[in-house]
């Protein structure tokens, strides 16, 4: 399969199952109600037991005043810190199993489209998909967060490295100290832009996988690792669909900045607007996952290797076997 026909057969497939936008919609509208519920109001409410007054806090000189020195606000109102904190671990796990959740229900529905062509959106076959895929996805996301966190860590180790060394050769000579800043800039850029990629890659080959095979969490990963090793193009086609969906969101947001500008009815026009664009968003990201899915379905899962070719064997007679001269003749 050709990257075009990939991205077509993603096209179809989302197409035809459009009500997952308004899924995906709904979750991030859920999601905002949550936030307000969950962070907002114990906020609001710890703000009222212990007495404090926001007019404090009005300036951005008292802001920045409790930024240099923040020992007397914590020691003053740790209980309201501890409450906030809680409130929005809570939130961030809740909505990441919700996502997590909405995400199994739309891989799963994708991938029956793609196994049936003439199969259509059903709710209570996503909710099924949702339910057997959440277990798994929850262990890999886990995994792939473990391993974002190593990578973050290991960038920072390097940026450290890089930072020390141009810090020395500075002292040396600075000509020579710009150059160094600038090149091996450069360098971690491109790495850290590479190996973002890899993961993001990984990511949605192991979903495949785990979706298509019923493959587990480190399964799914080694599965995902061994795939983009036989099929580097693979690699290539995430690359380029990440590309265009940054434009795109690029280009929206440059059609979006003249309601700013515009005092009033500029206002008014931006909430659609945003809401068009969410809904646009949504749709490529559907997209993405559809023709990565699409792609790996027809590189590993449709095309099989021939089996070996197994001649019978001639059976001889006992009278053939006594007599081989007869046999021959």
């Amino acid at each position: 399969m050709t990257f075009v026909d990939a991205v077509k057969d993603g096209f179809r497939v989302v197409n035809r199952n459009w009500q997952l936008i308004l899924i995906q919609l709904a979750m991030v509208f859920i999601s905002t109600i949550g936030f307000f519920i969950m962070v907002g109001i114990p906020l609001a409410i710890a703000f009222i037991i212990f007495g404090i007054d926001l007019t404090e806090l009005a300036n951005m000189k008292d802001i920045f005043r409790i930024l240099d020195g923040p020992s007397d606000f914590i020691s003053k109102y740790l209980g309201l810190i501890l409450i906030v904190i809680a409130s929005f671990l809570l939130y961030i796990i809740l909505v990441a199993l919700l996502g997590i959740y909405v995400l199994g229900g739309s891989v799963g529905i994708i991938v029956r489209s793609l196994k049936d062509k003439a199969l259509r959106f059903n709710l209570r076959a996503f909710f099924e998909e949702a339910k057997r895929l959440f277990p798994r996805l929850l262990g890999f996301t886990s995994v792939i967060g473990i391993i974002l966190i190593i990578a973050a860590f290991l960038l920072g180790i390097l940026g450290g490295g890089i930072a020390a060394l141009v810090t020395f050769v500075q002292s040396q000579d600075s000509t020579l100290a710009l150059f160094f800043g600038s090149f091996f800039s450069l360098i971690l850029i491109v790495m850290a832009l590479v190996l973002i990629l890899g993961i993001l890659s990984l990511t949605l080959y192991g979903i495949a996988s785990l979706s298509f095979k019923d493959t587990g969490s480190l399964r799914s990963m080694k599965e995902a690792v061994q795939y983009l090793i036989r099929y580097p193009n693979a690699f290539w086609l995430y690359s380029a669909l990440f590309a265009g969906y940054l434009i795109a969101s690029f280009l929206l947001i440059l059609l979006g900045y003249p309601f700013t500008l515009i005092p009033i009815i500029g206002t008014i026009l931006s909430f659609p607007y945003h809401l068009i664009s969410s809904a646009f968003e949504t749709y490529l990201g559907l997209v993405i996952v559809a023709t990565v899915l699409s792609y790996y379905y027809s590189t590993e899962i449709q095309i099989k290797p021939a089996e070996p070719v197994i001649e019978d064997t001639v059976t001889q007679t006992p009278e053939e076997e006594d007599n081989p001269t007869q046999a021959s003749d």
